[in-house]
């Protein structure tokens, strides 16, 4: 039987057996290599996955803080502002209320003073007709006009004054407002 196999046709089977048997192993080997690599590369890719979640996951937790810290940012700023303005119409309703007061004293003195233009109370010397005192002036020369309510434009012009002084004051103060200071920063 061994010459039998020993022809040509023989070898040529035992040569293609062989060689399938090599090409068998090449592919066996080949299939270890390409089986590990794509493990690694499921790793690889499930890595990747994760990292993905991660940055997901923090940029939300990013934007969430930054939301929060946006809406107490938001809410200083208008205590801030509230109160400024607060500060502002008070001071401005006390001022005004002073000028107020102080333009009715001195309606009462001016109106005092046209009742008895020498400033005196009686006259010294009984019998004698009053001295005329200082210069006759026609009335209402050098005073301004009295409106309805009797407030006179000195009053008007000084209410406006006080007003625009204080708004002045308050545009100034709601500028120096920073809305980009966080809470801990000093101003």
């Amino acid at each position: 039987m061994i010459p039998r196999l020993l022809n040509i046709q023989g070898i040529a089977g035992i040569a293609a057996a062989l060689a399938l048997l090599a090409m068998l192993l090449v592919q066996k080997i080949e299939t270890r290599h390409w089986r590990k690599q794509s493990g690694e590369f499921e790793q690889l890719y499930h890595a990747e996955q994760n990292a993905f979640v991660r940055t997901v996951a923090d940029y939300r937790a990013a934007a969430a803080a930054a939301r929060a810290a946006d809406l107490a940012a938001a809410e200083r700023v208008r205590a801030e502002q509230r109160t400024i303005t607060e500060r502002i119409a008070n001071d401005f309703a006390t001022r005004l209320a002073a000028a107020r007061d102080r333009a009715e004293r001195l309606r009462i003195a001016a109106g005092a003073a046209a009742s008895d233009p020498c400033g005196r109370a009686s006259p010294p010397v009984s019998g004698l007709p009053a001295a005329a005192c200082g210069v006759a002036q026609t009335p209402g020369k050098d005073r301004l006009p009295v409106q309805a309510g009797g407030s006179t434009d000195a009053l008007i012009a000084t209410e406006q004054a006080l007003q625009l002084d204080a708004l002045i004051r308050w545009v100034r103060a709601q500028a120096g407002v920073d809305p980009n200071r966080t809470a801990g920063q000093p101003d």
